[in-house]
């Protein structure tokens, strides 16, 4: 199934060629009401499904992503991992740092703000260019509830949907919240997501192993930016929900994003600025690329092996100076 959100929360089951979409209520009314109702609305959201798809579901109307918020506006909780162990290993390179303590058999992690998620196409307002302005496109998950010392194994039996995510940073701030011990506060403003959040088996072979087996295209002001390949996460995302579920049980509706999504291949670029700047740094002995400025544009969307689009739809979106910012 494919589920968006219009910006009034309600709640549209889109048809697989991302073309019709009809409401969701009354069966849910919205999102959030239908993770924590699973089991009383899956199937009758399924025949919805269906129906859209063979062109039957009355009330039915062009679906428009650009009339989306993302699909969880708001969620329980966010938590983002650093997955990819070469975007790790860049950064220690480049700044000639040792790399964490068992940064290849404990995920790392944080939690971000979850109250104030952007949609797909969405204006994305910052206080300042001086702050270091950079997307960070990933994958993630969006579970059901999770039982307290959930193995890997069956953490990924509580998955319900898959998102596509832009993690927006602001890299001048990073290091200093890092120094505090604290975690990341301002350095991580509102993060966004593709309009579409779909169920495990949209995906077919391309979810495999726990992870997102597609290439995630970036263009920055309309340049071929990067494409680099989902499957290679160190941790697989029933790795990540077990690491957070450890101490704690996590409500329907957490989302767990995977991190930059990064290759060990040069030639398929990046999906961050930063991870450019560091690879600049590594082969040429000084960063060259600069952060967004206002006015600049990122755009992501995931595509199939076989070049089709995927299914999640498209992030476009342009930065801009937030009213009342110096």
């Amino acid at each position: 199934m494919k589920f968006a959100t219009l910006r009034d929360g309600s709640l549209l089951i889109v048809s697989r060629d991302q073309t019709r979409a009809v409401p969701a209520a009354p069966v849910a009314s919205s999102l959030l009401d239908a993770l924590e109702r699973w089991g009383a609305v899956v199937l009758p959201l399924a025949d919805l499904y269906e129906s859209i798809n063979a062109g039957a579901a009355a009330g039915s109307r062009p679906f428009d992503p650009a009339a989306c918020a993302a699909p969880l506006p708001r969620s329980p909780q966010w938590l983002d991992a650093s997955a990819f162990l070469n975007h790790s290993n860049l950064m220690d390179q480049a700044f000639n740092k040792p790399p964490p303590p068992l940064v290849d058999s404990v995920p790392m992690m944080y939690q971000g703000a979850s109250d104030d998620f952007l949609g797909p196409t969405d204006d994305v307002p910052l206080p300042a260019e001086a702050d270091g302005i950079d997307f960070e496109g990933e994958f993630g998950v969006v579970t059901g509830p999770v039982p307290m010392g959930v193995s890997p194994e069956a953490a990924l039996g509580c998955v319900r949907l898959l998102v596509q995510i832009n993690d927006w940073s602001l890299r001048a701030l990073g290091p200093h919240e890092m120094k505090t011990g604290f975690g990341f506060l301002q350095a991580k403003p509102s993060t966004a997501f593709a309009p579409l959040a779909v169920t495990p088996d949209e995906l077919g072979d391309a979810w495999r192993g726990g992870r997102v087996q597609m290439r995630l295209h970036v263009h920055w002001n309309g340049d071929r930016f990067g494409e680099p390949h989902g499957g290679e996460m160190h941790f697989h995302f029933g790795q990540l929900i077990a690491h957070a579920a450890r101490t704690r049980r996590l409500s329907a509706g957490t989302i767990v994003g995977s991190g930059t999504v990064s290759n060990v291949s040069r030639s398929a670029g990046s999906a961050c600025i930063a991870e450019r700047r560091v690879i600049e740094m590594i082969d040429e002995g000084q960063a060259r690329s600069q952060f967004m400025r206002f006015g600049d544009r990122v755009r992501m969307q995931a595509r199939f092996e076989d070049g089709r689009d995927g299914p999640f739809g498209v992030i476009d979106q342009r930065v801009v100076q937030a009213s009342g910012a110096n």
